[in-house]
């Protein structure tokens, strides 16, 4: 194929990452990858859709989703709504035979992304959920050194990922804070992606125990009209243990005052140890138990040309919809 036509659903900070990423693949993963064309972009009103249109590069808008996935010039449809649409949105664009980049959370509830999974499986075409950090050299990196047993059996993960990005309390209520939109509050923006990092490490995981807190009970209403009720979590803390037996501890916050997407983690081994942090995402910090004692100690490995990431020419598997439902389990 050529050319893919792109179809684009939602205009806010991921929408704009996601037709900036459309434009940029081909030039910069190179290989094979057929023309991204930037095809339809909707988004409400219409004339917001016909403003962004424009500015990201699409050559059409319109304000009707519906319209988006059974256009025939669009072959992938990607979805950067609030959370509580990606479900609808996505099983249509399945249905119609489209290819969907869906962001994460993929759904409100566990049966909504089940369902969303069994409809890609049956569709057949290309899916893929946004789970972008673990397709970081550096992580990637990270993996191999455990997959070749270098720090040992992995005994212990420990995970943060902050935002103040909902620490002031005279910030404004979104629809973010709205369960019947947004679900899940830190724990879908920020606290999933170290879930997928710490599946990626360290594999299923079995059970947990957790605890969950709304810090800001309501927030100003936009249009000076009084309060709104703050309907998901603010902070979360995760004890965890997957089944290979290693033992994890997770803890994500949207209110943690002078935090930038703040994202660390690090991983326990019977001989060594790997640290990563967010804010210097080309490094990796890895100790091994190794040589004299006296020379023993941390190792900053930088990312360069040797852990380059390429999908196009190294046949990387997309994280779809079906293979992020099959790592979730239901813990008690």
């Amino acid at each position: 194929m050529a050319e893919l036509g792109i179809g684009l659903i939602g205009t806010g900070f991921m929408g704009k990452t996601h037709a900036l990423a459309w434009r940029a693949a081909r030039a910069v993963m190179g290989g094979d990858l057929p023309e991204a064309r930037l095809e339809l972009l909707c988004d409400t009103p219409h004339d917001r859709a016909d403003d962004m249109a424009g500015q990201f590069g699409f050559a059409r808008a319109t304000d009707d989703w519906r319209a988006l996935v059974s256009d025939p010039r669009v072959d992938v449809v990607s979805i950067t709504t609030p959370n509580g649409l990606h479900h609808d949105m996505a099983c249509a664009a399945l249905k119609a035979g489209k290819h969907v980049w869906c962001e994460k959370p993929m759904a409100l509830t566990l049966g909504e992304a089940e369902e969303m999974a069994e409809v890609a499986r049956a569709a057949g075409t290309v899916t893929m959920v946004g789970y972008n950090y673990i397709r970081n050299p550096a992580f990637r990196h990270a993996q191999k050194l455990i997959s070749e047993g270098r720090i040992g059996r992995v005994v212990h993960v420990r995970g943060w990922v902050d935002e103040d990005y909902q620490a002031d309390p005279d910030l404004p209520w979104t629809w973010r804070a709205r369960l019947d939109e947004a679900g899940l509050g830190t724990l879908g923006d920020l606290g999933c992606h170290l879930v997928s990092l710490m599946v990626g490490l360290c594999g299923p995981i079995e059970s947990l125990v957790a605890d969950t807190q709304i810090i800001h009970q309501t927030r100003p209403l936009p249009d000076g009209t009084g309060r709104g009720a703050v309907e998901n979590e603010d902070t979360a803390t995760a004890l965890l243990r997957f089944a290979s037996g290693a033992h994890g501890s997770l803890s994500t916050s949207r209110s943690a005052w002078g935090r930038k997407n703040r994202l660390d983690w690090e991983v326990h081994g019977t001989k060594g140890m790997i640290c990563f942090a967010q804010e210097r995402m080309n490094e990796l910090q890895v100790y091994l138990n190794e040589g004299p004692k006296a020379e023993q100690g941390f190792r900053t490995v930088l990312s360069g040309p040797d852990h380059r990431m390429r999908p196009a020419t190294q046949r990387l598997t997309p994280i779809s919809a079906s293979s992020s439902m099959a790592r979730v389990r239901r813990c008690g």
